[in-house]
């Protein structure tokens, strides 16, 4: 049986920012926005080529606006990413790489500036955060691991 990540539920303070981050910076596809009632707003985005989506809006999560971090955006190529991404007004940490030439840390101490030098899957990456500081970090894969 597939099991296939549909949504993630995105925490945040202002709904009308984080729609206008997403949509108009970030270039997200806008999926739905319910106004239910004043105390219930569902707002779907998709990143460009994903299938699975964001939701964030009022009443839809519990957790403390900008505490999710994390999350990976798939892209081929690390620099030109980043190069659209700061052309669109979003600050963008990077490219870098990892000291252990593995996975990334939480944080930046362990950061070595400039993508992998070899351009290996999975070893560059970029960061950014939202309006309520929910982590982002893009990480350029050209080829995906056997499997995947």
């Amino acid at each position: 049986m597939d099991m296939k990540l549909e949504v993630v539920v995105l925490p945040v303070a202002d709904v009308d920012r984080a729609k206008a981050f997403y949509v108009d910076r970030l270039g997200f596809r806008l999926d739905a926005d319910f106004p239910v009632d004043e105390g219930y707003r569902v707002v779907q985005v998709t990143p460009p080529g994903s299938e699975c989506s964001i939701i964030f809006g009022t009443g839809v999560a519990t957790a403390a606006p900008g505490s999710l971090h994390g999350l990976h955006l798939i892209v081929t190529d690390i620099e030109q990413a980043v190069a659209a991404l700061t052309g669109r007004g979003v600050e963008v940490d990077g490219p870098f790489r990892d000291a252990t030439g593995v996975f990334h840390h939480p944080g930046t101490e362990h950061r070595v500036p400039g993508a992998d030098p070899q351009r290996r899957s999975y070893g560059s990456f970029a960061a950014f955060t939202d309006p309520d500081g929910n982590g982002w970090y893009l990480q350029e894969v050209t080829q995906r691991a056997p499997g995947r």
